[in-house]
């Protein structure tokens, strides 16, 4: 990826989502997603990431799967969030196939509970589709959401 070595916050905003799309790299991985209104003062615009992001939300199918991540949370959580990485463009999932993905029993009401705050605090969204996971919770905003469901063909 051209992201090697990156350090630093890129950000741009697309029409399609009416916001931004904000993106913390260290060492060259993605660290955080984040939508916010406008785009941070200190956020450089020119990024190939941010490029595909708008290719995504133009209809192209984008493998954000291979982007590197740098996820800073407990392992239990970190299984869960690349069990949720692992849901194909186009398709959706429910939380007990993610918790069953990620070798949790989605019987257990503690395995569920750990499922649902691992994707309610996903650090990456879009990234780690959360919006892909019928019946959430989301770390995408629903706004979001619903226009990386429309672009995937999901209901």
């Amino acid at each position: 990826m051209v992201s090697m070595g990156t350090t630093g916050v890129y950000a741009r905003t697309y029409d399609a989502l009416d916001r931004a799309v904000e993106v913390g790299f260290a060492g060259g991985r993605v660290i955080s997603v984040e939508f916010p209104e406008t785009v941070p003062d200190d956020a450089d615009a020119d990024h190939e990431l941010l490029d595909r992001i708008a290719d995504y939300l133009a209809g192209s199918e984008e493998p954000f799967a291979e982007e590197p991540i740098g996820l800073t949370v407990p392992t239990d959580r970190r299984d869960v969030l690349e069990a949720a990485r692992q849901v194909p463009y186009g398709e959706e999932t429910s939380v007990s196939q993610v918790t069953r993905m990620a070798g949790l029993d989605d019987n257990d009401p503690e395995d569920l509970d750990l499922v649902t705050a691992a994707l309610g605090a996903n650090p990456v969204p879009l990234l780690i589709p959360d919006h892909r996971v019928q019946g959430g919770p989301y770390a995408t905003p629903a706004g979001v959401r619903g226009t990386f469901r429309r672009v995937e063909g999901l209901r």
